[in-house]
C-alpha cells in the first residue's frame, strides 16, 4: 500500500490524541443542554465557564471576552457584521487585498448589499501591510479595521501590535485580526486588540470549533440571533463538549508551538534549499515567514495538474487556501504580491507540522523531480 504523507497543516491538522480522548470522555457523559435549570445542565454550564476563564488565560484577556463559535470563518464574519451593525453611523471597513475568502466576502456583502465602503489595502513584494498604510486609509467614519496576522499562503506576518496601537490611538475605530494561521507560531500581545479570529482544527483540535474574542467595550450585533446563549452575542444551544476540549486544544498548541519551533524551523530550511536547487522552481513566500508554510511555482506545470501528480505520488499539498480550492483562477494572494497570473496559477504550498520529518521531505523532492521531468 502506498505511503501518504500529509503536508497540508495549513489547511487542518490532525487531532491531538490527548484533545480527542478528552472528547469522547465529555461526548459519553454530558450530553444534556447547558442551559437546562437541572443539576445535569448546571454542571456542563459550570464547566464550559471553566474552560473559557481557561482560555481567557492563555490569551490574556478577561473570560467574558471568549464567544464560543464554530470556527474562524464564522469569527472573522461576525466581527465584521458584528460591529459595523452596532456603528452604524460609521459606513467605512479597511482590510488588505490578501485576507482569507471569509473576510473579503463578508467586506463585500457589506459594499453590495449594505452600502459601506471599502478600503482593501495593497500588500508589498513581502505580503504585509505597515501601520503607516492603515493610518493614511482611516477616516472618521471607520467603523472597523481588519488585517490578518498571518498569512494562510504565503505565511506572511503583519506587524499587529503596531497596526492595533495606531488605530487605538489615532482613531475611534475597533481593530480587528484573524489570528487562525498565527496561534502557536507567533507571539501576540492582545493589549490593543479589539476582536480576534481562533479556530480549533488548525490547531490539532475538533473542526466545527473557534472563538470571538471580542473586548467589553466593543459594541455588536449578533451574527445568529436566538436564547442568551454566548450573553446573547451567538444564538444556539452551545455545542458545550467541543467548547470545553477547546482549552485543553489551545493549551496544548501553544505548548507544542514552542516546542516544536526549532524542528520545523529546521525542516523548512532543508526543503526550501532542495527547492531552490530545482531547476525552474520560484520560492512565493517572503523571507521572513512562518516556517511552516512554505509556497513554490514551476510556472510550466499548472497547479492543478502538480497538485494531481504529487498526489498520485502520495502527497497531499495543496495550493491556494483550501476555501478556495475549487477556484481555477491565480492565487489572489501572489498577484497581489505582484507575481504574474502564470507563476500565481502554478503555486503549491507546503505546511509542515511537528509530525513531518526530513524522509518525508526527501520523498517530497525526489518526487517533485520525478513529475517535473515527466511533466514540465
Amino acid at each position: 500500500m502506498q505511503r501518504r504523507i500529509y503536508f497540508d497543516n495549513a489547511s487542518t491538522t490532525n487531532i491531538n490524541p490527548e484533545v480527542l480522548k478528552s472528547y469522547k470522555q465529555l461526548l459519553d457523559q454530558y450530553y444534556v443542554n447547558s442551559e437546562s435549570l437541572y443539576d445535569e445542565g448546571t454542571k456542563i454550564s459550570r464547566m464550559m465557564e471553566k474552560a473559557r476563564s481557561a482560555i481567557a488565560g492563555l490569551l490574556d484577556v478577561e473570560s467574558d471576552e471568549i464567544i464560543f463559535t464554530s470556527g474562524s470563518s464564522e469569527s472573522n464574519t461576525a466581527a465584521i457584521k458584528g460591529v459595523c451593525f452596532a456603528c452604524r453611523d460609521k459606513k467605512h471597513i479597511i482590510t488588505t487585498n490578501i485576507e482569507h475568502s471569509s473576510i473579503m466576502n463578508a467586506c463585500r456583502q457589506m459594499e453590495e448589499v449594505f452600502g459601506y465602503d471599502v478600503t482593501y489595502l495593497p500588500v508589498s513584494s513581502e505580503g504585509t501591510v505597515t501601520a503607516d498604510q492603515v493610518a493614511a486609509a482611516l477616516r472618521p467614519d471607520t467603523a472597523i479595521v481588519s488585517v490578518m496576522h498571518v498569512n494562510n499562503e504565503v505565511g506572511s506576518v503583519n506587524p499587529i501590535e503596531e497596526i492595533a496601537e495606531l488605530v487605538k490611538k489615532h482613531s475611534h475605530a475597533y481593530m480587528h485580526s484573524d489570528l487562525t494561521q498565527s496561534v502557536g507560531k507567533v507571539d501576540l500581545d492582545m493589549k490593543y486588540i479589539d476582536l480576534a479570529s481562533v479556530s480549533a482544527h488548525k490547531l490539532e483540535g475538533l473542526k466545527g470549533s473557534g472563538i470571538l474574542v471580542k473586548r467589553r467595550h466593543v459594541p455588536f450585533v449578533p451574527l445568529i440571533n436566538g436564547g442568551e446563549q454566548e450573553q446573547g452575542f451567538r444564538g444556539g444551544t452551545s455545542n458545550a463538549c467541543v467548547n470545553m476540549v477547546f482549552a485543553k486544544t489551545l493549551r496544548l498548541a501553544l505548548e507544542n508551538g514552542r516546542k516544536s519551533h526549532e524542528h520545523i524551523e529546521k525542516l523548512s530550511a532543508y526543503l526550501e534549499k532542495g527547492l531552490r536547487e530545482i531547476e525552474g522552481v520560484e520560492i512565493n513566500h517572503p523571507q521572513k515567514h512562518v516556517a511552516s508554510t512554505i509556497n513554490f511555482s514551476y510556472e510550466k506545470i499548472p497547479s492543478e495538474v502538480m497538485q494531481n501528480a504529487l498526489n498520485l505520488k502520495g502527497f497531499m499539498v495543496s495550493a491556494r487556501s483550501t476555501c478556495d480550492s475549487k477556484s481555477e483562477n491565480p492565487s489572489y494572494v501572489l498577484e497581489a504580491m505582484g507575481y504574474s497570473s502564470r507563476r500565481a496559477s502554478s503555486c503549491i504550498r507546503i505546511s509542515l507540522s511537528r509530525d513531518n520529518t526530513e524522509e518525508e521531505a526527501t520523498l517530497f523532492l525526489k518526487a517533485l523531480k520525478e513529475i517535473i521531468e515527466q511533466y514540465g
